[in-house]
């Protein structure tokens, strides 16, 4: 989430001063929020960490209709920020912030770090591709035939938006062409 933080010596249950202040600097909670979140994010992972199967649950019961673990693998790895194979609180929070908080922009900023598996700073058809699938897993939409087919979409998209002629989306060209295009942002970000 562009917030690397190191790994922590202290046990992971604790909420020291520091931490909070880093939270408050890096979102809109205040200490008695960030102190609530902190309750109920330990309540579900006593450890303090949320591994993949946890979150794959949580998002579960955010949506029962539809399969889950596509979509789970691309949210963890843009939220597992220093790629240790969970989510401590200090990631958690700083996702929540991003993705329901942030701007326009930021929100848009995180859909690009999701979309982009390959973390090479682009887009290219196959990850939206894969993305578009994993959503529509998540939202058990089972009509992928004619302008729902998940490629077909990619390519509409990928021709739409991409401004530089690469047949790929660079942060820019994503942020730009969602802003611009009120269904593509529907489509590709849906909580922006």
């Amino acid at each position: 989430m562009g917030n690397k933080a190191g790994k922590k010596s202290r046990l992971s249950t604790e909420l020291t001063p520091k931490e909070i202040a880093m939270l408050k600097a890096n979102t809109k909670f205040s200490e008695k929020e960030i102190r609530e979140w902190h309750a109920g994010f330990l309540r579900d992972c006593p450890n303090g960490k949320l591994d993949k199967k946890k979150f794959v649950e949580v998002y579960k019961q955010f949506y029962p209709q539809g399969k889950a673990d596509a979509f789970c693998k691309y949210a963890f790895s843009t939220f597992d920020a220093n790629n240790d194979g969970t989510i401590d609180f200090d990631e958690f929070l700083l996702a929540i912030a991003a993705t329901s908080q942030g701007n326009l922009n930021d929100r848009l900023e995180v859909a690009f770090e999701m979309y982009d598996a390959s973390g090479d700073g682009q887009i290219d058809q196959k990850e939206l591709a894969n993305m578009i699938s994993a959503m529509y897993d998540l939202l058990g939409e089972t009509d992928r035939k004619g302008d729902r087919d998940p490629k077909k979409r990619a390519a509409e998209i990928i021709t739409k938006l991409d401004v530089g002629g690469d047949k790929k989306l660079n942060k820019q060209e994503f942020i730009a062409g969602c802003k611009n295009d009120p269904v593509v942002q529907r489509m590709l970000a849906p909580n922006a």
